[in-house]
Parts: structure tokens; C-alpha cells; sequence
């Protein structure tokens, strides 16, 4: 099963610059919950706890209950910003995530045993050209894609056209074989 984030949050009553600026001296976040046909809220953050799930990892791709004065909703954090100098958050967009929905994430590659590769051992190196892929998931999973590289060889290079198949989907991870060297590309 997938884990939730608990935070916990105080509605706003303004939006808008100057409301913002005014929770950010409060030593909070404002944000803003929106979707499942229903009106956005106003909310804030405690900086402290939002910093940590934020820096935990996997924020954007985690199903969150927010408990706002009261009222749980699950949500799912769409987008947040950063300060420029100080990198801590400003802002967080959550979705309202209904019974039953689908979402869109973009969920993290990870290469696994490249030191055990032949192209590897006979100098070639590992190139992730990119480091997410968009999945379309049950809104209660959360996931990562494990690519594992011990069969790849020089010149060939995997690319998602000639994944072989998912061999295993657990929630928390997928794993993908590499392809018969017939489908490769050679570079």
C-alpha cells in the first residue's frame, strides 16, 4: 500500500500578493487546493514540516491527506516554487483527487546495476538522457521505474520503444528488462 503524507493546514481567508506575503511573515506557506469540480481553497502550510516532506522526495508523486481546520481532503501536490536564493518553498498547488481517479505524474527513472553491465566493464558509460517519464496511475500508488542494465552492451542503447515489457508493477516500483538484442538500436 501506498504511504500518505499527513499535513495539516489553517484555511485562508484572502488570496492574493499581499495575503501571501502576510502568511509567509506568519512563518508559513500559502497554497491553494483546486479540482474534482469543486471550488478552489485557500490554505497555509506549517514551513517547517512542508520544507521536509518537500525534501523527503517523491513529494510531487505521493498522495497527501490534508487536514484543513477540521476537514480531510486527499490531494495529490501539483507544482510547488521554490525561492531563487534560499530554496525554500513559497507556494504549493494541490489537486482534489475524487474516489477512484486517475493521474497523471511524472515519476522518476532509476538505472540499477550499470557497474555490472558489459558496456560498462568495456568502458562504455550509462547516459539517462531523461530522468522522468509521464505514467497515468491510480491515485492511491505511488511509483518509480527501475531500469535494470546488467544485459546492455556496447553500442546498443535502450530506449522506451524497445522496453521487452513491465515485468513486475508492485505500487512502489516497476521493473523493466532489457530488450533481445534484435529490437536495439545501435547508435
Amino acid at each position: 500500500m501506498a504511504t500518505v503524507n499527513e499535513l495539516s493546514a489553517t484555511a485562508r481567508p484572502k488570496a492574493g500578493k499581499g495575503a501571501a506575503r502576510a502568511v509567509r511573515r506568519e512563518g508559513r506557506v500559502p497554497a491553494v487546493i483546486y479540482g474534482d469540480g469543486k471550488e478552489p481553497i485557500g490554505i497555509s502550510l506549517d514551513f517547517k514540516e512542508l520544507k521536509h516532506k518537500i525534501y523527503a522526495g517523491h513529494f510531487l508523486t505521493t498522495v497527501c491527506s490534508l487536514d484543513v481546520d477540521g476537514t480531510k481532503h486527499r490531494v495529490i501536490p501539483r507544482d510547488f516554487q521554490l525561492d531563487p536564493v534560499m530554496d525554500n518553498p513559497i507556494h504549493v498547488d494541490f489537486l482534489r483527487l475524487g474516489e477512484g481517479a486517475m493521474v497523471r505524474v511524472r515519476v522518476p527513472i532509476r538505472a540499477k546495476n550499470a557497474d555490472q553491465a558489459p558496456g560498462i566493464k568495456r568502458g562504455g558509460t550509462v547516459n539517462i538522457v531523461t530522468h522522468t517519464i509521464a505514467v497515468g496511475i491510480a491515485s492511491g500508488l505511488t511509483c518509480t521505474v527501475m531500469v535494470w542494465v546488467t544485459t546492455l552492451t556496447v553500442p546498443p542503447r535502450l530506449t522506451p520503444g524497445a522496453w521487452s515489457a513491465f515485468t513486475a508493477w508492485t505500487g512502489t516500483a516497476t521493473r523493466m528488462t532489457a530488450p533481445s538484442p534484435s529490437r536495439m538500436k545501435s547508435t
